[in-house]
């Protein structure tokens, strides 16, 4: 049962009966919107720990002690991030000894691969071309200097103009939700200039005015949705235009068991299309055992997994990932995995070095 005055009190019975406290509640607790607390999440790893037998996230009282922490320091002045990062620093609670440490981690920034998926916008994916991609549509140049950060939402610079629009033009169409504009916008990108251009040039800096947007007015959940399905819809589109592959062995690409970020993985697929590999994209939340099963059925060259937070970065399933013959090379990128990797498996950090590992593996 709920204690009177404490999150949850008043709501239905049902809720009252599953531990922890549900998002609405905190919510009122705190008052801070629950969008914002789910973009806390999703950004930050500082969220629910625990599932209900409902199948519900639920708040424990360790999340609330960390919650009320971070709302306490951005109320001061500190910037989100940062405070999520004192937050989420072990602590014991009232009358105990020393906390364990905390599975969850803030979301550390800048970092070079990561992902733009729904409800969090990327802070610093630096894609590239291994040298000798010159010739594919999303070549560019290897002495490229990568982007740099991209600017708070009103100084956004706009890259090179393509037709008639922007960077900055796609800014205000996303902002529109004009999903016609935006889907042209990114498909003359894609074929003027190829995958890696459009995501340092375009794709980037748009996430990065829409999250200092959601920073600023705690709004824009709709917007980031549009986008990144309107991003992935394109890469999709393109990725349909690839020559014919040059490798009889596919390339599998799938987000690890819960993460439910895949444009990097979409991202990455269009890139090796346009290299002549061929690639099955599994997409979220891939289950290890349904990895296992493809793995088996097509006997692929590589397979890459996608981990975007602490939480889906358990490297022990790897580990347990079918030994086939011909070899294939398991490959992971982003900020999720910790220590602990098998030592077969290939860990990356960066585009280039996620396409390099797998266009290796293809020799």
């Amino acid at each position: 049962m709920t204690r009177e005055g404490a999150p949850g009190a008043g709501e239905n019975a049902a809720a009252e009966e599953e531990p922890g406290y549900g998002i609405g509640a905190v919510s009122r607790r705190l008052g801070v919107p629950a969008s914002t607390l789910r973009t806390w999440n999703l950004r930050y790893g500082i969220g629910p720990s625990r599932r209900s037998p409902g199948g519900h996230r639920r708040y424990d009282n360790a999340d609330l002690r960390r919650l009320e922490e971070m709302n306490r320091l951005i109320r001061a002045g500190m910037p989100p991030a940062d405070a999520a990062r004192q937050a989420l620093r072990p602590r014991p609670a009232p009358g105990e000894g020393t906390a364990p440490p905390d599975s969850a981690v803030p979301f550390e920034s800048p970092a070079p691969f990561v992902s733009p998926a729904p409800f969090e916008p990327p802070q610093s994916f630096q894609p590239s071309v291994p040298p000798g991609a010159q010739g594919s549509s999303a070549a560019v140049s290897p002495s490229a200097a990568p982007s740099p950060p991209a600017p708070p939402f009103s100084a956004v610079r706009p890259a090179p103009e393509f037709g008639s629009l922007s960077a900055v033009m796609l800014v205000r169409a996303v902002t529109a939700l004009d999903a016609t504009t935006v889907n042209a916008g990114l498909d003359a990108a894609l074929a003027a200039h190829g995958v890696v251009w459009t995501w340092e040039r375009l794709v980037l800096p748009v996430f990065a005015a829409v999250s200092r947007r959601q920073q600023d007015t705690g709004t824009g959940i709709d917007i980031e949705h549009l986008f990144s399905d309107r991003i992935q819809a394109a890469l999709t589109r393109f990725a349909a235009r690839a020559p014919s592959p040059v490798h009889p062995r596919p390339v599998l690409l799938a987000g690890a068991e819960e993460e439910q970020h895949a444009l990097p993985i979409h991202a990455l697929a269009a890139a090796l299309g346009t290299l002549g590999v061929e690639t099955r994209v599994l997409g979220a939340r891939t289950p290890y055992t349904a990895l296992a099963d493809a793995m088996r059925r097509l006997g692929p060259a590589a397979v890459f997994v996608w981990s975007q937070i602490r939480q889906t970065g358990d490297p022990a399933p790897l580990a347990a990932l079918p030994r086939l013959r011909p070899a294939c090379r398991v490959v992971v990128g982003g900020p999720g995995w910790g220590d602990g990797l098998p030592s077969e498996v290939v860990r990356v950090t960066t585009f280039r070095d996620a396409i390099s590992a797998v266009m290796t593996t293809l020799r």
